[in-house]
């Protein structure tokens, strides 16, 4: 029987090097390297989803499509296909600093879905903005005064950590700055998913942290669009089912 040749695997600098960026009309920049999980045509409205706001706030950042990121000891490695004996050591993205440009590396191969991966690009669009231009003061004010409120749960298991943490007593201004940062960049990917498809907001369910409760939720992204509008042909709109 004839065995399949391993996966090549060459360093982010040489995909760099080798595979052509590409720059969306919002100003996103990104290029696809090997064979990734998602077509062309759900890449390019996925890129083009992210407001042309959020998109200025991402200065000297380029996303590269690839199918697998793997960690070797200390180095990074990326695979040109999907290789099982390379799945177990890859990461779902690494970010690396190349000449003066932040490259995020996201692993496409190692999601089931479309979701998986606009989720993935869109976490990291979020925190890239948060760093980059910091907390929105309005949103920051909202999302105190639902803590100061008890709303149940948060958006991710950091917000969920750094919310306990800042309302304890112990280092609670530092905490608060984590936790707000943490929640804003929250908001911003699942708004940015809700502009790329329709959300089931239990979809994003984990069993680590309770879920924000969804009425306070739908106030964050409410404000979240405020502040940076769809583009032209996207659409934000919160429905709620009836049980």
């Amino acid at each position: 029987m004839a065995q399949t040749a391993p996966a090549i695997t060459r360093s982010p600098a040489e995909v760099v090097r080798q595979t052509p960026v590409s720059q969306a009309a919002n100003g996103i920049c990104y290029a696809v390297a090997g064979e990734t999980a998602i077509s062309s045509f759900d890449l390019e409205r996925m890129i083009a989803a992210v407001p042309a706001r959020v998109a200025a706030g991402l200065e000297r950042k380029a996303y590269y499509f690839v199918p697998l990121t793997v960690n070797q000891g200390e180095e990074t490695v990326i695979a040109d296909r999907y290789d099982v004996l390379l799945s177990d050591n890859a990461v779902c993205h690494r970010n690396l600093s190349l000449g003066d440009s932040q490259c995020v590396f996201i692993s496409t191969r190692l999601m089931d879905d479309k979701f998986s991966v606009a989720f993935e690009f869109y976490i990291n669009v979020g925190h890239g903005l948060v760093e980059h231009a910091g907390v929105s003061r309005e949103f920051s004010d909202l999302a105190w005064k639902q803590v100061e409120a008890g709303v149940r749960g948060e958006t991710s298991l950091d917000a969920w950590e750094a919310r306990k943490q800042a309302t304890s007593g112990a280092d609670a201004e530092r905490f608060k700055n984590e936790y707000l940062e943490a929640t804003f960049a929250d908001t911003i990917s699942i708004y940015l998913l809700s502009l790329y498809l329709d959300v089931d907001y239990y979809d994003l369910r984990e069993r680590d942290y309770p879920l924000l409760a969804p009425s306070a939720l739908a106030e964050r992204l409410r404000k979240v669009a405020e502040l940076f509008p769809p583009n032209a042909g996207f659409e934000f709109a919160v429905l709620y089912k009836r049980r």
